[in-house]
């Protein structure tokens, strides 16, 4: 044996004379301490990887450029809108540091979605357990002594002294302060306020955005909570192998103080973390290989847990009207730019007209195929709603949007065949590449049939009482408040009844699903 473990082995063992260790770290807490440690490793590289596309936090919901309390980018955005794109604004990190890396947010927002699921799983087995056997007693404070008792540890490591090992019973009150704030103040808060990510639940229910101060700031309080993790984390592993390391390490090892095996300890400690850093880094270049395979299983990893929770949700916010004209965002981020004339020349042509001669064509799985111009889908219905725009990367813009339910213009071209399950808006606009390298092809989406006929589903031609830009989707965009804002097709030309979304581009859904790797379902 090395001569300073061996030196750590008597050490252990005379201070062990002194307190007697009677204390034991059960199989299923230890157990579900390495699940968690996995599990973390994965929802913050994946985290990473989601901040890395908007690098910007908030404390309004509006993300008005300067208003960032934290950023992560050197890039100044300009107040005019459409002049630096949030596309322009991403960041592509190797799959080092993020998962999977390389700007694959929609993958990355796949890994967060399961790491999540098992995550909450495991905390949930270790809560009951913790409760359940009484051992809840090692992390909960039960007295105010603990308080001076904590800061006499937080001076003895200030002063890098080790507090006595007879101080651990089985943690010292800093450490016991510290367990209990992750599981029972930052675990919860992650928790909660990770649904306010999500566009459905926050379109179905605005309250509970509106409960933390807005949906950005329970964005930055996630990613507080993240930071917290992450810095525990590295403090507390430090800790382990500098604080009394062969009692921490046996314990963790075997559940229990052995001064005979603090070697085999160190060797399974040090081995498990070079193990778990090695699936990390594997999950991304893995992920990476094969990108639609990647996005196939990944994606339906997270289907069942949607398919009980968001998928249930409709957003309602033009009838519950959360937001006034006062709450309008002064500026409104946009994800792309105006079709060039190369890339479309019909486009130019329309909109140089003020679209006067555009025709919007509805077809498909219809019994009366039909056209229309502007003005007669102003004829038919007209509906404003204030809504508030929520982008997968992390923004948010809240704008007032005026056009015609999609629901009232299927109910002009007469019947729908009982077999049309979705609707596809189709683009004057071109995707920015292709999955396989082929020539770009013209945008488009897909939204269930059910979706499209939900009463916060329109095609616009208004926006805040003002025809649109070409930026924001002249003449007609698609606003979809229960999905993320890659649903919601800028420069819709036609509008489609169809089998299934299988049957269409690349088969996912759409162009962000067909190369960005997005998934169909945009709920959360």
């Amino acid at each position: 044996m090395h001569p300073l473990i061996l030196a750590a082995a008597h050490s252990a063992a005379d201070l062990s004379e002194q307190c007697v260790d009677t204390n034991t770290f059960p199989l299923w807490l230890r157990v579900t301490h390495l699940i968690n440690f996995l599990f973390m490793g994965m929802l913050i590289r994946s985290g990473i990887e989601i901040i890395a596309s908007h690098p910007r936090f908030y404390l309004n919901d509006h993300c008005t450029p300067g208003s960032e309390w934290i950023r992560f980018t050197r890039d100044k955005v300009p107040m005019e809108e459409g002049a630096f794109t949030a596309r322009d604004d991403q960041r592509s990190l190797s799959p080092v540091i993020a998962l999977p890396g390389r700007a694959k947010i929609g993958l990355g927002r796949a890994w967060h979605g399961i790491a999540t699921s098992f995550w909450m799983l495991n905390g949930l087995v270790y809560v009951v357990l913790l409760f359940a056997t009484g051992a809840w007693r090692r992390l909960v404070p039960t007295t105010w002594q603990i308080l001076p008792d904590a800061w006499d540890s937080l001076l003895t490591y200030l002063h890098l002294r080790a507090p006595s090992l007879c101080d651990f019973t089985p943690y010292d009150a800093l450490q016991q302060l510290g367990y209990f704030t992750i599981v029972f103040i930052a675990a919860p808060l992650m928790i909660i306020t990770g649904p306010a990510m999500s566009p459905a639940v926050v379109g179905r229910f605005p309250w509970y955005a509106k409960m933390f101060g807005g949906r950005q700031v329970a964005r930055s309080l996630h990613f507080l909570g993240m930071a917290l993790y992450l810095a525990f984390a590295v403090v507390h592993v430090g800790l382990v192998f500098i604080v009394h390391a062969p009692h921490n390490l046996t314990h963790i090892v075997f559940g229990h103080d052995d001064p005979n095996r603090v070697g085999q300890a160190y060797v399974t400690v040090i081995a498990t973390i070079i193990v778990a850093v090695a699936l990390w880094l594997a999950q991304s270049y893995w992920t990476l290989a094969d990108l639609r395979r990647s996005q196939r299983i990944l994606w339906n990893a997270t289907r069942w847990i949607r398919r009980v929770t968001v998928d249930r949700l409709a957003s309602r916010q033009s009838i519950a009207q959360p937001w006034t004209e006062k709450d309008i965002s002064p500026f409104h981020w946009v994800n792309t730019r105006t079709p060039s004339r190369e890339e479309s020349p019909e486009y130019h042509e329309l909109a140089a007209n003020d679209f006067r001669d555009f025709r919007l064509e509805v077809s498909g799985m219809v019994s009366r195929p039909a056209t229309f111009s502007l003005d007669e889908l102003r004829e038919i219905a007209t509906q404003s709603q204030i809504t508030m725009h929520t982008c997968m990367q992390g923004w948010t813009g809240i704008a007032k949007w005026t056009g015609i339910r999609v629901r009232d213009l299927l109910g002009q071209v007469g019947d729908i065949a009982p077999e049309a399950g979705w609707v596809m808006f189709e683009s004057f606009g071109m995707a920015q590449h292709m999955h396989d390298g082929r020539p770009v092809e013209p945008y488009y989406t897909c939204l269930p049939l059910a979706m499209a006929m939900e009463d916060d589903t329109l095609l616009a031609w208004a926006r805040n009482d003002e025809p649109l830009s070409g930026m924001f989707g002249a003449p007609l965009r698609l606003r979809c408040e229960t999905g993320h804002g890659y649903k919601m097709v800028k420069w819709v030309r036609s509008v489609s009844l169809i089998r299934d979304y299988r049957e269409v581009g690349d088969g996912m859904g759409g162009t962000r699903e067909d190369s960005g790797y997005q998934d169909v379902n945009a709920r959360i």
